[in-house]
């Protein structure tokens, strides 16, 4: 073994060994939080986070799993599983996808009374990297694959239309909030506001647009 390969090898099996303690997982999402703003959300993996963390990428996992959840929990929402809000979403007649789609954010954020909207969002608007990379995950993670999966024209300018209804939900229910709307329950939510987010995703937008 030449000596540059042992040496990777030595510094490969110490990042090894770090303690896995809560020092290790802080130092990971330190590490995270700075890979996501410079590179965007797209261009970072979990090797890279691991690389800048001064971890191996098997520790980041063992911590985050995959580099949703390391986003995710990047910005306090540990507990956040948007492949599996998406799917939920997704199961069922394609005619009701935008009522189940309201539904699963309005209860997804209701459990803990908005509390933990209210915080992360003013955190993230104020920070400019972070207001930039969170379009970003929702496109790539959340909004983006589901309307790719219905195979409509104009994904891109659904997939926005369909952020800014959700987004105007959660603003008005959590951080601004103007009753009934943020009294309601989530169902009678998903009813009033769900048929307005399956227009955007699957009927026919008015005026000329540009495919995406």
């Amino acid at each position: 073994m030449t000596g540059g390969r042992a040496q990777d090898a030595v510094g490969v099996a110490r990042r090894g060994r770090r303690p896995a303690g809560q020092d290790t997982r802080d130092v990971v999402l330190a590490g995270a939080r700075e890979e996501f703003r410079e590179r965007g959300y797209e261009a970072a993996s979990v090797r890279s986070v691991a690389r800048r963390a001064g971890v191996d990428p098997g520790t980041v996992r063992h911590w985050f799993g995959d580099k949703t959840h390391l986003f995710t929990a990047s910005l306090g929402l540990a507990d956040v599983d948007p492949a599996t809000l998406v799917r939920e979403a997704a199961a069922g007649p394609v005619d009701g996808l935008g009522e189940r789609l309201v539904r699963a954010v309005v209860e997804l954020w209701d459990a803990d009374g908005g509390t933990t909207v209210r915080l992360v969002i003013p955190a993230v608007m104020t920070d400019p990297g972070l207001r930039g990379l969170l379009p970003q995950f929702l496109g790539a993670e959340i909004l983006g694959p589901l309307v790719q999966r219905l195979d409509v024209a104009d994904a891109r300018l659904r997939t926005a239309l369909v952020a800014s209804q959700v987004a105007g939900v959660l603003m008005t229910r959590f951080l601004v909030p103007i009753d009934p709307l943020a009294s309601l329950p989530p169902g009678r939510v998903a009813e009033l506001v769900g048929p307005t987010v399956q227009r955007y995703l699957t009927g026919d937008l008015p005026g000329r647009t540009q495919a995406g």
